[in-house]
């Protein structure tokens, strides 16, 4: 599974038959406002510092809090920037410094070289937020951020499908069901791990992957929506993290096994995978009893590999990589399988454990995303096939943006709306441009 830098985190194939779906999580927390100081920069008297042009907004760990200081110094005078403000995002756990690049020098220069710095959690151009003076800060900031659901369109069918009593079965880590946007979304829950019920609950992916396929956001304006916020979700804990300290979670042969019979004996009518390692017999049979079952699954890729990663490389399985908020992709090595569905997976907001949230990236969310949609199509038609699912989202999906290989893979950017169109006629889809 692929990750961004940056927020971004890394996702990568534990070797033999183990399954890996892993983030390092970020925290925020509050910076004395700075003074002045650093290069002289562009003068715009009369507008709002906020609201200033070439200012770029970096992001810190809680677990640099004591070096805060240290490190805003050292990012200004390092990169001959001015640093104009600092502000908290305790719902997604950022501390966020902004600096104002010199006219002198290139916006993406810096941000590139910010990236690159593993004190740095995120970096981007300071984009206005209309309206920021009259709301909650931390909720408008991540709100604003969500921007899945527009890319794919799923907000424009929400009022006709919201996947409403469709079973998703996530198999992953454990999640937090008492999260305010998850609370009462998952309807069961199941341990396939030894001794992993006590650390259910603060299971960090297996929350976020949830909530991006069902969550439903406790309070209008102040928590997030899913793809389908009314699937029934069933999260079952096949995967576990080594140690507290581990950003992996790993799962066996075993546990998957366990976990894939579970969902298929209990009538799931979707499974999600956001995992992924080497081919697997024992599986492979699991998987071809549930498409034979009218089970669809959809699976993260591994992208950054010479081949997908198993179980994407099924041709029973939906696999999905990850796009960025414009529809881009890195396109893969691979060439096979038929059909890879790309779907929002880099800096997705998502639930993460302790009723916080947080920018995360892979095709773990991307998969998510996917796994949404199918539930919004099943509650329509609930007797659509695995492969008539599978050829309904690659008829619809739209070109991924930017240079691609000759020839490229069949890879499209899903779209919930097209796709329900073709089964509700009557529903009308509106193109919007992808941008952040």
């Amino acid at each position: 599974m692929k990750t961004a830098t940056g927020l971004r985190f890394v996702h990568r194939i534990v070797k033999g038959l183990m399954g890996v779906a892993f983030f390092a999580l970020a925290a925020c927390a509050t910076l004395p406002e700075p003074g002045g100081g650093g290069p002289d920069t562009l003068s715009e008297p009369g507008v709002p510092k906020q609201l200033q042009s070439r200012q770029i907004i970096v992001a810190l760990a809680e677990a640099e809090r004591t070096q805060w200081d240290t490190i805003a110094q050292d990012l200004q005078t390092r990169h001959q920037l001015r640093r104009v403000g600092a502000f908290p995002l305790t719902s997604i756990g950022v501390q966020c410094l902004v600096f104002q690049v010199p006219l002198e020098q290139s916006m993406e220069a810096i941000l590139t070289r910010l990236r690159a710095d593993s004190r740095v959690q995120l970096a981007q151009p300071n984009q206005p937020f209309e309206g920021l003076a009259a709301v909650n800060v931390s909720s408008l900031a991540y709100i604003r951020l969500a921007y899945g659901a527009r890319l794919i369109h799923a907000d424009q069918v929400q009022s006709i499908s919201t996947g409403q009593g469709v079973s998703v079965v996530v198999i992953d880590t454990g999640a937090d069901t008492h999260h305010p946007d998850l609370q009462g979304r998952i309807v069961a829950t199941q341990n396939f791990v030894d001794g992993g019920e006590p650390s259910f609950a603060t299971d960090t992916h297996g929350t976020a992957v949830a909530g991006v396929i069902g969550a439903r956001a406790a309070q209008a304006g102040a928590g997030l929506d899913g793809i389908a916020p009314d699937a029934a979700l069933t999260v079952a804990k096949a995967c576990w993290y080594p140690d507290s300290a581990s950003a992996k979670a790993r799962c066996s042969s075993w546990t998957l096994a366990k976990a894939l019979d579970f969902a298929i004996n209990h009538q799931a009518k979707v499974i999600n995978l956001s995992l992924g390692g080497g081919p697997d017999a024992l599986l492979t049979r699991l998987l071809t009893a549930a498409e034979n079952r009218g089970i669809v699954v959809v699976a993260a890729t591994l992208e950054n590999r010479d081949d997908p990663g198993f179980p994407a490389l099924l041709n029973t399985v939906i696999p999905v990589m990850a796009c960025d908020p414009r529809g881009h992709v890195v396109w893969p090595r691979w060439q096979a399988p038929a059909f890879v569905a790309a779907a929002p997976g880099i800096d997705i907001v998502a639930p993460i454990p302790q009723d916080r949230y947080d920018l995360l990236s892979g095709s773990s969310l991307a998969a998510a995303h996917v796994t949404g949609i199918v539930a919004l199509l099943i509650q329509q038609d609930p007797q659509r096939s695995p492969e008539q699912i599978r050829a309904l989202l690659y008829t619809t999906a739209r070109q991924p943006t930017g240079s691609h290989p000759a020839p490229p893979p069949a890879v499209g950017v899903v779209d919930a709306c097209a796709a329900l169109a073709r089964q509700v006629p009557a529903l009308v889809c509106h193109r919007v441009d992808p941008g952040l």
